[in-house]
C-alpha cells in the first residue's frame, strides 16, 4: 500500500500590527510633533504679525488716497480697548472715534468710522503708534502729524511704519521679520 504523506498547510503570517508596533510608532509620532510645535505656533504668530502689517501699511495709503478722493480730511486713529487694540479710518476729529474689542468704532459728534480693524488677544499682535492720530489733507495727501506705527507679536518681534510728511510709508523690522527690511 502507497502511503501518502501529508504535509501541514504553510503557517500564516499575522497580518495587522502588533500592539508594541503600534505604540512605538505613536511614540515616534509624539517625540516629533512635540518637536514640531513651537516651530509651526512661530510660523503661525510670524504670518499674523505679516498680515496685520501689511493690512495696517494698506489702510494708510487707503486712508491718503481717501482724503483726496473725498475732498474731505481722513484720519487713521489707534486706541486701546479692553483685551485688544485697535485702528479706525474716519471723518472727524481724533477724539470723536473710539473702539472696543469687536467693529464697528463708536463715532460721534458727526464723526463717521469707514473702516475699524480690531487686534484681540487671540490674534496675539497689538498696534501701538507713537501719536494718536495721524489725519491726511485732501488737497496735497500730506499728514499732520507724522508718526511711527509699531505692529507688535508676543514674542516681541516687530513691524514699523514709519508715515513721512507727504504720507508716504516706510516700513522696515528691527527683529528680523521675514519679508521686511531691517531698520
Amino acid at each position: 500500500m502507497h502511503t501518502k504523506h501529508v504535509s501541514p498547510p504553510p503557517k500564516r503570517r499575522p497580518r495587522g500590527f502588533s500592539l508594541i508596533e503600534a505604540m512605538v510608532v505613536v511614540a515616534v509620532v509624539a517625540v516629533v510633533a512635540t518637536a514640531a510645535v513651537p516651530s509651526l505656533v512661530a510660523f503661525i504668530d510670524g504670518r499674523r504679525l505679516d498680515a496685520a502689517a501689511t493690512a495696517l501699511a494698506a489702510d494708510v495709503q487707503f486712508v491718503r488716497t481717501e482724503a483726496v478722493a473725498r475732498n474731505q480730511p481722513i484720519g487713521i486713529s489707534f486706541h486701546d480697548a479692553p483685551g485688544a487694540t485697535c485702528w479706525v479710518v474716519h471723518t472727524g476729529l481724533a477724539a470723536q472715534c473710539s473702539c472696543g474689542d469687536t467693529p464697528p468704532a463708536v463715532c460721534g459728534g458727526g464723526a463717521v468710522e469707514i473702516k475699524t480693524v480690531v487686534l484681540g488677544a487671540a490674534d496675539r499682535v497689538s498696534v501701538r503708534a507713537n501719536v494718536a492720530s495721524i489725519a491726511f489733507d485732501p488737497l496735497h495727501g500730506t499728514s499732520t502729524p507724522t508718526g511711527t506705527l509699531r505692529l507688535v507679536d508676543d514674542a516681541g518681534r516687530a513691524v514699523h511704519h514709519v508715515v513721512n510728511v507727504m504720507g508716504r510709508v516706510r516700513s522696515c523690522t528691527p527683529a528680523g521679520v521675514p519679508g521686511w527690511r531691517a531698520c
